[in-house]
Order: C-alpha cells, then sequence, then structure tokens
C-alpha cells in the first residue's frame, strides 16, 4: 500500500511540474520568416492526445493537463466511492462463503450466523454479483475521465458566438379552442 501511495504521488508531482512547464509559455506567440506571420494561439498547447494519454496514466493528470482543477475532487471521489463498494461486497462475499464452506463441512446444519446451506448460497451469490457491478462501474469510471480529458483538449479551441443567447420568458397565449394559456418559454437568439 505504501508503495502504491508513493508511486502515485511521484506521478502526481511529475505531471504537476510538466503542466506548470507549459504554463509558463506566452499565450500567443508571433514568429516572422521573411514576411510571414504565424500567430500560435495557446489552444495548440493543449493537445488531446497528450491529454488521453496522462489520463490512461494517472487517473485525473488529463484533467490537470487541462487546467479543469475542479474536476479532480470529482475523478478521485468517485473512484473513492466506488472502490469503497468493491471493498465492502469483497468482505460480504469472503465472509458468506467461509461460512458457507463451513456448513457444507459440517454436513449441512447453520452457520453461526444462522443461516442455512441454500440461505448463504444466495447471499454468496448476491454479494459477488454486486461486487461484480461494481468493477464495471469502476472501468466505466476510469474510461469516462479519459474521455472527458479527451473532449475536453478538443474543446478549448471552439468559440463561441457571443450573440447567443437564450432566455426563459413567460408566455401569454389566447385561443379560441382552448381559451388562455400561461406557461414559460425557451428563446433562443442567434
Amino acid at each position: 500500500m505504501k508503495a502504491f501511495i508513493l508511486t502515485f504521488s511521484l506521478l502526481l508531482s511529475l505531471s504537476c511540474q510538466l503542466v506548470s512547464a507549459q504554463a509558463q509559455e506566452d499565450s500567443i506567440r508571433v514568429i516572422r520568416e521573411n514576411d510571414t506571420i504565424q500567430i500560435k494561439s495557446y489552444a495548440e498547447r493543449f493537445n488531446p492526445r497528450k491529454a488521453l494519454l496522462y489520463a490512461a496514466v494517472l487517473p485525473g493528470s488529463g484533467q490537470i493537463y487541462n487546467k479543469k482543477y475542479w474536476k479532480l475532487p470529482l475523478v478521485y471521489g468517485g473512484i473513492f466511492a466506488i472502490g469503497y463498494a468493491i471493498n465492502f461486497y469483497q468482505d460480504g462475499f469472503s465472509k458468506y462463503k467461509g461460512e458457507l464452506f463451513y456448513v457444507l463441512n459440517q454436513g449441512g446444519g447453520v452457520s453461526p450466523s444462522g443461516y442455512n446451506e441454500s440461505n448463504l448460497r444466495t447471499i454468496v451469490d448476491r454479494y459477488r454479483r454486486e461486487r461484480d457491478f461494481w468493477i464495471v462501474m469502476m472501468a466505466g469510471m476510469y474510461l469516462l475521465q479519459i474521455v472527458d480529458a479527451h473532449v475536453d483538449a478538443h474543446l478549448k479551441e471552439f468559440d463561441l458566438n457571443p450573440n447567443l443567447k437564450v432566455q426563459l420568458k413567460p408566455t401569454w397565449e389566447q385561443d379560441e379552442l382552448i381559451g388562455r394559456q400561461s406557461g414559460f418559454s425557451i428563446v433562443l437568439k442567434f
């Protein structure tokens, strides 16, 4: 466990150093060659492949690379919560599986917790199914944070129209068939 924590903190510090080294660059660079001027924007620094690779190697580092620090508690909170659920169901599975073996070795009867063989088989199957479900959810969480880092790096170059507005306005209508109507409408202005 100590080796895992040490490796995790080392990888996290290396990824933070890479991000801080990139943050020191100017946001717009002008390069003059003969009479041609090239402008490189800051959006080129956010390479989607790098974000994907960082997130795949260390969960959350793709979000650090994209400077979306507020997503880190979501990533690690989700991983911690799912890990806790996996551990809970694994402990229950081990406990009741041991009791089932005890009942089978005794030749039937009742376990120390008061369950018979058929009840214990049902309980063991339930704990195993729930544990496996949460393992699949952990894989989904891992893939979700990778996809989030990749898509977020792509959207760094997305330019939003400043005239785009979404409003929620109250509406009133008079209709001969239905009568008076009131409600809300969503108004989009481009």
